[in-house]
């Protein structure tokens, strides 16, 4: 059998498999298809996901089936003010052994998991902030001058709520950079809520169940960079991307009176992985046109900014991206 053979196969026992991870995630999470389908993007991917929503939505909930489902040994920290480097990371301690001598012995921290979830992630300093982005960056943490390696795979969940910012910390842009996808959680719909009502307020309790292995996981990433993306869905996630710098010479004038700066390289790396994940979800064997469109609020709106004066017309950074996406695609279309 050809490599391509091979592929083909690989990527429909994934769909499969995803799909039961969906059916069991739901059971536990009820609606809310496309957050459910971002998440598990972003760990197909290999990534951070930044979720954002008001609290009681079921983002705790969200992120606790996932680490079930996905079999992935999960940490969740409550980011306060007062937490500090050493309550994440870990930190040494002295330890005198029945001869009296004395040695230090490294703690580990919640980090080294698998699954961490980062509840309210702006309400630690940015000491603590920093310390958890350069695990998520690099992997490994420097603790009393040694590195020690998390273990793999990891992914971090973090939330914020959009609503209340007294005390918090906004994360500076160049470390929300760091994760691969944002993902907004808003209100259930009616019969949504209605499910989750009747579901959660009865004498039955309904459990998630594990599909994955943390090395199925794994092996499903590897996988996902395998999978062929075509020359033109390459040139539109360059298009895209470079649409929005405003000093690019083929910016349109709305770009460039409104976007104080734009994407960078790592928008379009983010964006090539999440169009695969996005397919792969969706049934198909390749990504298409419409993968790059639906993946690009996420990937791109919290890796640019408005400038004062559209912030100060009340301009939308959503607005903006379905405004340029719609005219970039239809100009690729007339061409």
């Amino acid at each position: 059998m050809s490599e391509p053979d091979d592929l083909l196969i690989e990527i429909e026992a994934l769909q499969k498999k995803l799909q039961q991870a969906r059916d069991s995630i739901t059971r536990q999470f009820i609606g809310q298809e496309r957050v459910v389908d971002l998440t598990l993007s972003t760990l197909l991917c290999g990534g951070h996901g930044l979720l954002i929503g008001l609290p009681g939505l079921g983002k705790t909930l969200l992120v606790e089936t996932l680490s079930t489902v996905m079999g992935l040994d999960g940490n969740r920290i409550q980011f306060t003010p007062d937490l500090m480097p050493a309550d994440i990371l870990g930190s040494e301690v002295l330890d005198t052994d029945t001869d009296g001598h004395r040695s230090f012995r490294f703690v580990p921290g919640p980090v080294f998991c698998q699954l961490l979830m980062a509840d309210e992630i702006n309400r630690a300093s940015p000491r603590t902030q920093s310390a958890l982005l350069q695990a998520m960056q690099e992997k490994t943490v420097t603790v009393a001058g040694e590195d020690r390696p998390l273990g793999a795979p990891f992914h971090v969940l973090a939330t914020q709520n959009p609503i209340e910012q007294e005390g918090t910390y906004p994360l500076p842009e160049a470390q929300l950079d760091r994760f691969l996808l944002k993902i907004d959680v808003d209100y259930p719909n009616r019969d949504t809520e209605r499910e989750i009502l009747l579901a959660t307020t009865g004498t039955i309790d309904t459990k998630a169940v594990q599909v994955f292995t943390g090395d199925e996981l794994i092996a499903a990433q590897t996988l996902l960079r395998r999978m062929p993306v075509g020359e033109s869905i390459v040139e539109l996630i360059l298009d895209l991307v470079r649409a929005f710098r405003p000093d690019e010479p083929g910016a349109s004038e709305q770009v460039a009176q409104t976007v104080a700066w734009g994407p960078g390289p790592r928008a379009a790396q983010a964006l090539m992985l999440a169009v695969r994940a996005r397919a792969v979800l969706q049934g198909h064997l390749v990504p298409s046109a419409e993968d790059v469109i639906d993946m690009a609020h996420p990937v791109l709106s919290h890796r640019m900014a408005l400038n004062f004066a559209a912030r100060a017309r009340g301009d939308s950074l959503a607005d903006l991206i379905n405004d340029t996406v719609t005219s970039l695609t239809r100009a690729k279309a007339a061409a």
